[in-house]
């Protein structure tokens, strides 16, 4: 049984990349000249130097947290010595955990080492972060400076863990962070309570956390961890310092306070580099509501601030010049022409999603998007050879799981293609859950998944899906689409005239979407509506000229239960399309 401490270098990969030798040499001088003497000053024991860490060993916990704070204490000393003359420094963070371990050939092993290079990743720039199993083990008097972080995910392990953060005067400074095929990189700070009252001071630091997750899980975000941006609790810092203290491109603030019978919040999304606003939003909750609707407050902000990040990301990017784009721009620039309703605009996706791929094989997003466009192209009737694109589809989204089992747009797409391609509704809905359980606030996840249920006859659970879907991004570029899907449920749920109302919405944001003119098609034959049904037809018929339901009917018809599949054909008859 020993106390273990495992600290890292932040940012190291990035800091050799720009000073290889310097880097080095300060990682050294930081080794030799205070964490050696303070490991031996503490009677611990370094078990391990790796390039960009330290593990060492304690008899027990007290003494491993005096070295951390001594160890931290002393970087900071150094940097406020040292002034402006260096400009990239070497900070750590520091993980502790108490547990049993095997010891051999002066080296430890075991699951309790593993969880201690876990918990650092929780940890500040120049923070200490500690298990509750070591906060157990202090003695009271050094208990009482800890900050309770909640529960949190640590990798390779299934059991959530209850940290705590060690309160100290932590390092701000700019720390490098490696944000992984240059995704925009964020801080969620902590509500700032203007009351000041103690009993509401948890929902500011799980508002943090809740948005930070619900961004995180779009994979389209690099989130610094709710540990991090804690250290600005309690009050309300210059934007600018935040990107100077972690090292990242934005900053969303707030403030909460009790108004009348409630509590208002407000939060602006802040530009780190020039501390301009780009966005803002408020919500009005009532009193004793505040913990219930927490998640949906969180949810809400979560899906309005995505789009502004990416939209600021993306006017950076349309200013960069071509050879100076990263695999996120070109992303970025997909995106942007995915939803277009002109061919030649829409077929630039694309190349950009390919350019995308080449520059970073590894980065899963442009390759789940496109089997996206793939996807679309095949519904917008623009595909010369469906079956190619559906096959090609379903290649990219496999491929894209592969590289991300836990990206939800990948999880989505292949569902969808497993509806669509392979009839495998199983396999389909099976996606959707892993999609939702990954990122549940997803909104393609739901859409999509809408289809499925409203094909297999289940037209209640599918509106409800679609719905939801339109809830979490009302301003989507693609909202034709979600309309569409929603039209679909209402028709599978046997609400013609709804189906009615959603199809021609759809229709009024993408007049040539040929997927939308056959639904409408069929759900105003089956309203009764037979003159308009047949006048619907035949815009449907100019569009895919091509088209014979008994073509159709065999191989594209998409319902599954029978007796729609069947109501489906008939009321595509009585439109008037032909055999």
């Amino acid at each position: 049984m020993v106390a273990i401490a495992f600290a890292d270098v932040v940012g190291y990969s990035t800091l050799m990349a720009a000073d290889e030798a310097g880097t080095y040499g300060r990682w050294m001088a930081l080794l030799r000249g205070l964490i050696e003497p303070e490991t031996e000053r503490c009677r611990g024991r370094i078990v391990d130097v790796l390039g960009d860490g330290v593990l060492a060993g304690f008899q027990n916990a007290g003494d491993a947290v005096a070295w951390a704070r001594a160890i931290q204490h002393g970087i900071k000393a150094d940097l406020e010595a040292a002034g402006s003359v260096d400009p990239v420094p070497v900070v750590l963070r520091i993980g502790i955990h108490v547990g049993d371990v095997i010891e051999s050939n002066s080296q430890i092993f075991g699951d309790a080492v593993n969880f201690a290079a876990r918990l650092q990743s929780h940890a500040a720039p120049g923070g200490i972060v500690i298990s509750e199993r070591t906060r157990d083990a202090l003695d009271a008097s050094a208990q009482v400076d800890l900050r309770d972080l909640g529960y949190a995910d640590l990798k390779g392990f299934h059991k959530r863990a209850r940290l705590f953060a060690i309160e100290t005067e932590l390092v701000r400074v700019t720390v490098p962070i490696q944000t992984g095929a240059g995704l925009p990189s964020l801080a969620v700070l902590p509500l700032l309570d203007q009351d000041g009252d103690t009993e509401d001071a948890h929902f500011g630091d799980g508002f943090a956390e809740d948005v930070g997750m619900s961004l995180a899980g779009l994979h389209e975000l690099f989130v610094v961890s709710p540990a991090s941006s804690a250290i600005f609790r309690g009050r309300q810092p210059d934007p600018r310092e935040v990107g100077r203290a972690l090292g990242v491109r934005y900053a969303l603030l707030g403030r909460m306070r009790r108004v009348n019978e409630g509590y208002g919040i407000s939060v602006q999304l802040c530009d780190t580099h020039s501390g301009e606003t780009l966005w803002g939003e408020r919500a009005r909750i009532g009193m004793g509501e505040i913990f219930d609707l927490q998640d949906e407050v969180a949810r809400k902000i979560a899906m309005g601030l995505a789009p502004q990040v990416r939209s600021a990301e993306l006017q950076r990017a349309m200013r960069k010049a071509p050879e100076s784009l990263t695999a996120y721009d070109r992303m970025l620039r997909a995106l942007y022409t995915i939803a277009s309703a002109d061919y030649a605009t829409f077929e630039r996706a694309r190349s950009y999603l390919g350019e995308a791929m080449v520059e970073e094989p590894d980065f899963a997003l442009p390759v789940a998007w496109a089997a996206r466009w793939h996807s679309v192209r095949i519904g917008r009737g623009w595909s010369q050879h469906p079956d190619d694109d559906a096959l090609q589809a379903l290649e990219l989204a496999t491929r894209a799981t592969n590289i991300d089992r836990a990206n939800a747009l990948a999880l989505a797409t292949l569902g969808h293609m497993n509806t669509m391609l392979r009839r495998d509704s199983d396999a389909a809905l099976q996606c959707f859950s892993q999609a939702l359980a990954a990122c549940p606030n997803h909104p393609l996840v739901w859409t999509l998944s809408s289809a499925t249920l409203a094909y297999l006859g289940k037209g209640e659970e599918a509106v409800r899906r679609a719905e939801q879907g339109l809830r979490l991004s009302p301003h989507d570029p693609m909202r034709y689409s979600q309309l569409m899907f929603l039209g679909i449920a209402h028709y599978a749920n046997g609400s013609f005239d709804e189906a009615v109302r959603w199809q021609r919405r759809s229709l009024a944001e993408n007049p040539l979407h040929g997927a939308t003119l056959l639904l409408l098609a069929a759900a105003l034959a089956a309203a009764g509506s037979r003159d308009d049904a047949r006048q619907v037809a035949a815009r449907f018929m100019a569009v895919r000229p091509g088209f014979s339901l008994e073509t159709y009917s065999r191989t594209r018809l998409p319902f599954f239960e029978p007796g729609l599949r069947e109501a489906f054909a008939a009321h595509l008859q009585q439109a008037g399309l032909p055999n």
